[in-house]
């Protein structure tokens, strides 16, 4: 049943096979040349743009129900290390990219909950959500997907934790205020069809603030997957590279997309015998310190605060590609 679930319903297999048949008697085959591309484009921008909006509406459903006072009133009473893990726990029901996060972030200040306890929520919101543990399971397998999951946890309790021990809050800016959709969501009652108008409203805004990127994404996927020859994909993020890690997460840091628009060029690059553990890097690197959002981050929080965010999200990023790496051989046996 969970190989049925994995490989129909979360890979669409289904629709890999029906995609591939229909360009082949277009293209007299998909082995090679434009077939294999507007094969693997086709497929790759139904499959991902189909979860994507089923998983943002629903998660947004949900996210209605944590406006930030709410959530000040829920994780404000829990304090240290519990306060953190919660918070981090809910930047797993927010859809969001880097960018987008920042202004929930701003409204937890506002909502003067712990600062450690904000950027849990921070770093957790865009690195690991419900969505990339779908998408990762349909591409990676479960084992990697939950790990994935775990350890982006632990970078966000972890960095939480570090900075709020430093006693950093002369470092967030003085005019952080709340925008004006989270006044909307502070005052507004909800009933349940304003919730589905909302849910409809994020996707709505998230599709069309991401859908350049997962068009990219899959472009260049397509294009690493029948173009770049596997035997250089392997030397450079193999087994054998001792930096491919560090390279990974360079190449990821200039980039901007959510996980979603990072999936299709991983998927490409494990097919050609890249290491796990380096596309993860590579799409934490990508989803957590792009640079517009950390040039949107250095507006909110001062520069000190902001380098101690980058080092801690850094290091994370580079322990958690490494330890895929030599877990690789076990979770792939599971």
């Amino acid at each position: 049943m969970w190989q049925f679930i994995q490989n129909q319903i979360l890979g669409m297999k289904w629709l890999k096979d029906l995609v591939y048949r229909i360009c082949e008697q277009l293209f007299g085959t998909t082995a090679s040349g434009v077939g294999a591309y507007v094969a693997f484009f086709i497929y790759d921008m139904i499959k991902i743009f189909t979860l994507l909006c089923v998983l943002v509406y629903v998660i947004s459903f949900i996210q209605s129900y944590f406006p930030p006072d709410r959530t000040k009133r829920l994780l404000g009473p829990l304090g240290g290390l519990k306060g953190r893990i919660a918070a981090a726990l809910l930047g797993t029901l927010t859809p969001f990219c880097s960018c987008s996060s920042i202004p929930i972030f701003m409204g937890f200040v506002s909502a003067e909950l712990p600062l450690g306890m904000c950027f849990s929520f921070l770093i957790s919101s865009p690195m690991v959500d419900l969505g990339s543990l779908v998408l990762l399971t349909s591409v990676f397998g479960p084992s990697i997907a939950i790990l994935y999951v775990i350890l982006g946890l632990v970078i966000a309790v972890a960095g939480g934790s570090i900075i709020q021990t430093l006693q950093m809050e002369d470092q967030v800016a003085d005019f952080i205020k709340l925008t004006d959709q989270q006044k909307s969501l502070r005052t507004l009652k909800m009933d349940l069809s304003d919730r589905l108008v909302y849910a409809w409203t994020q996707l709505a805004a998230t599709i069309s603030r991401v859908w350049v990127y997962i068009l990219l994404g899959v472009a260049i996927g397509a294009l690493i997957h029948n173009q770049v020859p596997a035997a250089l994909v392997v030397k450079l993020l193999g087994k054998d590279s001792p930096f491919a890690v560090v390279l990974a997460a360079l190449l990821g840091i200039p980039m901007y997309a959510d996980i979603f628009g990072t999936i299709p060029v991983a998927e490409a690059l494990l097919a050609k015998g890249a290491m796990t553990g380096v596309l993860l890097s590579f799409m934490m690197a990508v989803t957590t310190l792009s640079l517009p959002s950390v040039i949107m981050l250095s507006k909110v929080v001062k520069r000190k605060l902001l380098a101690v965010f980058i080092a801690i999200c850094t290091l994370g990023i580079l322990c958690t590609g490494y330890l895929f790496n030599f877990l690789q051989p076990l979770l792939y046996s599971l």
